[in-house]
């Protein structure tokens, strides 16, 4: 089974993936099992979009219900469903108005298209000359306008010309900022830690004084918490860890419940009322459906204190993993349950870690080659954190 199903990936998939050789078919809370019924512990949980566990039965419920009633409608019409969503969020996050979309990169181009149409009509940037700032080994997405912003070649070979009106400068670097800051700049676009670029946290304090900079400069300050937001580091948003209120956030991932993908851009009065009717959309986007799902979604991480155990567990896991002495092993760093292994690649691959990891039964995913990421679901409990340290030690101790 696991061998066709291989072949008929290579023979009919476009190869825009290099999964590890592993053929899943079943998950439940932070457990998956492969075809063979090999049973694993998901370390990964899919980039932080199974933060609530793989099936969680309240959500599959949901889905279930309302899928029986309503799915889809679009918004040419009213929904019961949307307005309630967007109330969640904003009452949850404290700000003014959402607007839903669906993926993670839809959620970081609208950003981008209200960051410059507040440009044009708040500050008064000329019509087509609006800019915005963003950070080296950023990753927001995979669309023609995010790879344009891209500092990673791997993103961008062969794919333009790209889109205008983007900088960037040195994450963790307050005067390459403010070195490109001028009259046309709107908006800087930032991830409070950089996920893709291996669990990159910027300098204690950074944040906050890119946030006094933004302010000074009457420019926006957009933060992506696509991956890191909804309690990964163990609080709401990972802005909050700096007591920084960024003008707007995008959303999506744990957002969804792991069943669905549902993305939100969640902003300040005067940033979001820049829309009107015909000057954005999305034919699934908010559909009664995704916003069930996504309502409940957040409703189960309050009620059960999934912040609390990602912040708490987190930083159990973080100190046991630095307590490994091996020589493989460069450094290790994250906040909540969201940790970066540094890998020394003359010795070995983070790949080759990942699939010894596999082998023994602990499903993870290297970045750039050299670092080993750990992002199980947040509800993981001690226990299971202490098995996956059994197994971790071994494989870096090899």
């Amino acid at each position: 089974m696991k061998h066709h199903i291989k072949t008929l990936d290579a023979r009919f998939g476009a190869q825009n993936y290099h999964p590890l050789p592993v053929v899943l078919n079943k998950g439940s809370g932070v457990w998956l099992w492969d075809t063979d019924g090999k049973k694993y512990l998901d370390m990964m949980s899919a980039y932080s979009a199974v933060s609530h566990g793989h099936c969680h039965p309240e959500l599959v419920e949901v889905m279930h219900t309302q899928a029986q009633h309503l799915s889809m409608c679009s918004r040419a019409f009213f929904s019961d469903k949307l307005p309630l969503l967007l109330e969640r969020l904003c009452g949850l996050l404290n700000y003014d108005r959402a607007l839903i979309m669906n993926s993670g990169a839809e959620a970081i181009e609208t950003a981008i298209k209200a960051a410059r149409r507040w440009g044009y009509l708040k500050k008064g940037i000329p019509n087509d000359k609006a800019e915005i700032i963003v950070f080296e080994n950023n990753f927001h997405g995979r669309t023609v306008g995010i790879i344009s912003f891209s500092s990673d070649d791997g993103y961008r070979h062969q794919f333009g010309p790209y889109l205008p009106g983007f900088h960037i400068a040195p994450y963790g670097n307050i005067e390459g900022v403010e070195k490109l800051i001028n009259k046309n700049t709107c908006a800087v676009l930032v991830e409070p830690i950089q996920g893709e670029a291996g669990i990159v946290m910027p300098p204690k304090g950074w944040l906050k004084k890119l946030e006094q900079l933004c302010r000074t400069e009457n420019v926006l300050l957009i933060c992506d918490e696509i991956q890191s937001g909804l309690g990964r580091t163990g609080t709401w948003l990972a802005s909050e860890h700096e007591d920084v209120k960024p003008d707007a956030v995008t959303l999506g991932k744990a957002l969804g419940g792991g069943l669905y993908p549902v993305s939100a851009l969640v902003g300040r009065e005067d940033l979001m009322n820049v829309f009107n009717p015909g000057s954005h959309g999305s034919t699934f986007g908010g559909n009664p459906l995704a916003c069930a799902i996504a309502h409940k979604a957040i409703d189960i991480m309050e009620r059960d204190q999934y912040l609390q155990n990602s912040a708490a567990l987190g930083q159990y896991f973080l100190e046991k993993l630095k307590e490994i002495s091996s020589p493989l092993i460069k450094s290790v760093r994250g906040k909540g349950l969201w940790i970066g292994v540094d890998i020394d690649p003359a010795k070995k691959s983070g790949r080759q870690i990942c699939e010894e990891l596999m082998d023994k039964g602990i499903l993870s995913k290297e970045t750039h080659e050299t670092v080993v990421r750990f992002a199980p679901p947040l509800i993981i409990t001690k226990d299971e954190i202490d098995y996956a340290l059994g197994i971790i030690s071994k494989v870096f101790s090899a």
